[in-house]
């Protein structure tokens, strides 16, 4: 996989864990936008036969949706990282989704995501983001989806 410098771990903004972690670094996050990455391996849940599914790159883009909302659960008042942080998220809505073509093994995906809205209670966000991911330069996938996240 290409090298990156000044990436930031991606298990500091999401519960998730192998085998369902389908993000490998955030490359930029601030709290309107996020880009990150993710090598396409062989033994990913989401490939059959060399290909990534599409419902790999659903749970990619919503992944890296989460990062921008995450930070906020994640992160204490001096950006720290918060220890035994637990959350519950889900894809509440998917208003568009759009694949041009599919990742195969191999491939480095950058998905690219925007904070459209966002609704915040006590405890729980509400939001939506737009997401595009890339191969290269080529856009493969466009998402526009409905967030729910909670603290356990």
């Amino acid at each position: 996989m290409q090298q990156f410098n000044n990436t930031i771990a991606i298990q500091d903004y999401l519960p998730h864990r192998a085998p369902m972690l389908m993000v490998d670094l955030i490359l930029e996050l601030s709290h309107q936008e996020v880009k990150t990455i993710l090598e396409v391996k062989k033994e990913n849940i989401f490939v059959s036969n060399t290909i990534f599914a599409e419902i790999g790159l659903v749970e990619n883009a919503a992944q890296t949706c989460s990062a921008i909302v995450g930070q906020s659960f994640f992160l204490d008042e001096n950006q720290e990282i918060k220890p035994d942080v637990k959350l519950i998220g889900f894809i509440s809505g998917i208003k568009k989704v759009i694949v041009h073509d599919l990742a195969k093994v191999g491939d480095v995906i950058q998905t690219n995501s925007v904070l459209v809205s966002r609704f915040d209670a006590d405890g729980y966000s509400i939001c939506t983001m737009s997401s595009e991911s890339y191969v290269k330069d080529k856009l493969i996938f466009e998402a526009e989806m409905n967030l729910f996240i909670q603290e356990n």
